[in-house]
């Protein structure tokens, strides 16, 4: 893969840090679906809300790189133990519930999209946000990831996500740009430094970036990946 570099305008982002220790406010859903949804759920709905409460339409891109693996999880084992399966969990297990939920509660039928790509999910979501709104820049791309550690059950996982989840705006009138680059590298090379602070997940590099204004970067096998803000006009 070629090397990318692209920037992107940020109207406001918002994040949900997984050690919060108050459950995520929620209460534009109503209360019958707002039971029955997992924490990854009730936190994307959380940042979403805080970033597009105020746009009546948004392009949605959801990224996981679990989803709802622990929900799944919790089905697998049911039928394991040849206990009947809840429909409502069922449907609620897949990758993009989250869109549905939140257009539903906003009457918005929206295009939304939904991505996973390991540990580089967060990246490649910031890709398909870029490319959705160069494409067409008339209505607002809403990118939310959002992730937890997958169950216990699967074992040790490189390069684990931490949990948490963040939201970002990409609107006319931005706060500020966010570039971003990725950089192809072969398995040998400890040539290429990057700039910025090295992070063990790229959510956490991209939290800083956004947070303090400092460059941040996250480096994978193949790629490294680098986060920088500047303030006013690309």
């Amino acid at each position: 893969m070629p090397d990318l570099h692209w920037t992107i305008p940020v109207a406001r982002w918002s994040s949900w840090p997984a050690a919060a220790a108050v459950a995520p406010d929620i209460g534009f859903i109503e209360p019958m679906v707002r039971r029955r949804l997992s924490t990854l759920s009730r936190i994307a709905l959380k940042v979403a809300h805080d970033c597009a409460a105020d746009r009546p339409n948004v392009r949605i891109a959801f990224a996981s790189r679990h989803g709802e693996l622990r929900r799944t999880t919790d089905i697998l084992r049911n039928i394991s133990a040849g206990e009947p399966v809840s429909p409502t969990s069922f449907s609620l297990s897949v990758l993009n519930a989250m869109t549905g939920v939140f257009g539903i509660s906003r009457g918005d039928r929206t295009a939304a999209s939904a991505l996973s790509a390991g540990a580089e999910t967060l990246g490649y979501a910031l890709l398909e946000a870029h490319a959705q709104y160069a494409t067409d820049s008339s209505t607002p791309v809403l990118l939310v990831y959002a992730d937890e550690p997958a169950d216990p059950a699967y074992g040790t996982i490189e390069e684990e996500v931490q949990g948490g989840a963040v939201a970002i705006l990409f609107d006319e009138a931005p706060t500020g740009h966010l570039s971003c680059a990725r950089t192809a590298v072969v398995a040998a090379d400890t040539t290429h430094e990057g700039s910025g602070t090295l992070f063990a997940t790229q959510s956490q590099a991209v939290h800083h970036c956004l947070d303090t204004h400092a460059a941040a970067q996250w480096r994978g096998e193949s790629a490294v990946w680098e986060w920088s803000w500047h303030e006013g006009v690309a």
